[in-house]
């Protein structure tokens, strides 16, 4: 029996995945009315065309912009939303890595010679989906707020249904950004076509997670249960799928992610030939990075010992929370060879990052 998002959640709660909260009980009925409206309403037959000769489609419901603070849980309601919802033609995206994609695909538009080169990537975006989920929205660059107001007008002209999580209200997207009476228009968008939602919780749930846990785990090859139950712990019990960074030209990917919470191995990340823009990407995605198995260090593993220092730096710098399975104890990870001297600032960065109040002053993500 189909069971609906509240009768979901609550047997999470029971079972102790999730942890009860009045305000996040309060957007599962908005989330419900779309999963209804999707699973009822099957795609026609013919494509728009089919609409000439005949009824013509149900206009799509509004979606929803659900906005709070970090750590509330609209990342685990979106996860939960579009898991349930059963219908084949959906996404959920982080929205950093959207518009990435969205630059990637007018680049190769702009090869062919087309006039509008967002046109035919938004036409393929309508021809495939039907419900498109967006984690995270911020605009910090003048080209996304150039674009993503064209972008959405031809989403909800194709009848797209959209779901949006915000650490800002829509007024505050863009804020004090260059040209932003440009930007004014795209605002009063998301207010027509979306419910305006903001999750009011006293609780940031990663944070108050995480606050005086251990976050540093050795040796590496005993403690996989330990790093699934917080893995469990932080995303509500979600599977977590592959996320795909798009970062000049090509790809970056996380083996895992949900809910803000990115999880690999050492060698998924550090074996493979990454640069600073890799993980600087990485960082923007996760507030939580789960990095498994680190080994140790020396002159003959040194080009992936040069990449972690890299990510660590990465991490740091935006304040996200690492938690790591290692061989040692930071400051014995590399203690000899080309390299070892230059690795003390990196321990020193690890053993930092695991104060129990580390990371909990957060950055904003959009400039104010």
């Amino acid at each position: 029996m189909r069971q609906t998002l509240s009768e979901i959640y609550e047997a999470r709660v029971a079972d102790g995945s999730l942890r009860p909260d009045p305000a996040q009980r309060d957007v599962l009925p908005l989330l419900e009315s779309l999963r209804d409206w999707l699973e009822s309403h099957p795609p026609r037959k013919g494509g728009f065309l089919s609409g000439l000769f005949g009824k013509a489609p149900p206009a799509a419901p509004k979606g929803l912009y659900l906005w709070g603070g970090v750590g509330r849980g609209k990342s685990m309601l979106m996860d939960l939303f579009t898991e349930m919802t059963a219908i084949e033609a959906k996404r959920r995206v982080h929205f950093h890595a959207f518009m990435q994609e969205i630059h990637h695909g007018m680049h190769e538009a702009r090869k062919t010679g087309v006039e509008d080169a967002l046109a035919p990537v938004a036409a393929k975006i309508t021809r495939e989906l039907r419900l498109l989920a967006f984690d995270e929205m911020q605009i910090t660059d003048i080209t996304d707020a150039m674009i993503v107001g064209r972008l959405f007008e031809k989403f909800f002209a194709a009848g797209l249904v959209v779901v949006v999580t915000s650490n800002r209200p829509p007024e505050d997207l863009y804020k004090n950004g260059l040209n932003r009476q440009l930007f004014l228009p795209f605002i009063d968008i998301l207010r027509e076509k979306l419910v305006i939602h903001e999750i009011v919780s006293a609780n940031d749930y990663r944070q108050h997670r995480l606050t005086g846990a251990q976050v540093w785990f050795q040796p590496a090859g005993s403690n996989h249960g330990r790093i699934d139950a917080i893995w469990k712990d932080l995303t509500g019990g979600a599977a977590g799928m592959a996320l795909r960074l798009p970062v000049n030209g090509r790809e970056v990917e996380l083996p895992r992610f949900a809910s803000g919470v990115g999880r690999a191995g050492f060698y998924d990340l550090c074996a493979r030939p990454l640069g600073a823009a890799d993980f600087l990407a990485i960082a923007s995605a996760c507030r939580v990075l789960i990095l498994e198995d680190i080994p140790q260090l020396s002159a003959s593993n040194y080009n992936e010992a040069k990449r972690f220092v890299t990510l660590v730096d990465a991490l740091y710098e935006a304040k996200v929370r690492l938690i790591a399975s290692a061989a040692d104890e930071p400051e014995r990870l590399y203690l000899e060879g080309t390299g070892a001297f230059e690795f003390e600032r990196t321990a020193s960065r690890l053993r930092e990052m695991q104060d129990a109040t580390w990371g909990s002053d957060h950055r904003d993500p959009d400039p104010a």
